[in-house]
């Protein structure tokens, strides 16, 4: 007894793990601490991507050409689609780009729980590092494809068949907004898909039918008036817009229609941050 007392007292801990008392204890301080551990996360993601691939990086390129003169050949040259006098892999590349973005990272942390349920059950660091990490690794890819998209752009610009304005300053915040909305969206649905597994099979089949209701393949000027609506509610396409009148001065652009997308971010960001914060504490006994 007296050696265990004089263990015990010489024992001095810099980290007391306790269960949360509540859902608003955010203890975004903590997330901060990790930082390192995000990196390597971010790290361990983009090599795990195409390890064992022979084109490696390449496919960050080959994916998107595909996807583009795929949508060039169906929706451009067969159902003659209108892109607004834009050159059409160009229309289809300035859809894609930031959807791509808000895809990758939608669909990696929207199986956040169930995916490291293994890591989860064994060592303790911030759940939400998990899904952090992702939307950051996402941003490799999302740069690749970006560049893409700027060799593309450059080469019509000299052209003189587009039209950029000083809206090009937006994109750090259509990129920030993408990323978040994407963390936002995608953390709820990873909550309520470990008592609800239902939710993983409808993932693949929503993310579709969200492609389809946003101006990727279409510009806004070809939707029908009745139509019109279920489009400009949708709060990706503001941000998608925004995107492609900046570098092309084709579509349109409204502040009120930034801002909706603005605040939409926040709160699933707001509401998914304390569902997450919600369903860490028992998760281990759905999962």
């Amino acid at each position: 007894m007296n050696i265990s007392k004089k263990i015990v007292e010489n024992d001095h801990w810099t980290e007391v793990i306790q269960p949360k008392k509540s859902v608003f204890s955010l203890n975004l301080r903590e997330i901060w601490n990790y930082k390192d551990l995000i990196w390597i996360f971010v790290r361990r993601d983009i090599v795990s991507v195409y390890k064992q691939t022979v084109l490696g990086p390449l496919w960050f390129f080959l994916g998107p050409l595909f996807t583009v003169y795929t949508f060039v050949f169906v929706f451009n040259q067969i159902a003659n689609i209108s892109t607004d006098n834009v050159p059409a892999p160009l229309f289809y590349l300035a859809g894609t780009t930031l959807w791509n973005y808000f895809q990758a990272c939608f669909t990696s942390t929207s199986n956040t729980f169930v995916s490291n349920a293994n890591i989860f059950g064994k060592v303790y660091f911030p759940r939400m590092v998990s899904p952090i990490s992702m939307v950051i690794s996402n941003l490799l890819k999302f740069g690749i494809q970006l560049l893409m998209f700027f060799c593309f752009w450059i080469y019509y610009y000299s052209k003189s068949e587009i039209n950029p304005n000083g809206y090009l300053l937006l994109l750090p915040l259509l990129i920030v907004l993408m990323g978040g909305m994407a963390l936002g969206l995608g953390i709820i649905i990873s909550s309520l898909t470990t008592k609800y597994r239902d939710l993983s099979y409808f993932i693949g089949f929503g993310i579709t039918l969200l492609m389809y209701a946003t101006p990727i393949i279409y510009p806004v000027s070809a939707i029908p008036e009745m139509y019109k609506p279920f489009v400009i509610y949708n709060p990706i396409a503001p941000i998608i817009e925004t995107f492609r009148f900046s570098f092309t001065g084709a579509g349109y652009f409204s502040w009120s229609g930034l801002a909706y997308s603005s605040v939409f971010t926040i709160i699933v960001l707001l509401i998914g941050t304390l569902l997450f914060n919600k369903i860490e504490r028992t998760f281990m006994d759905t999962v």
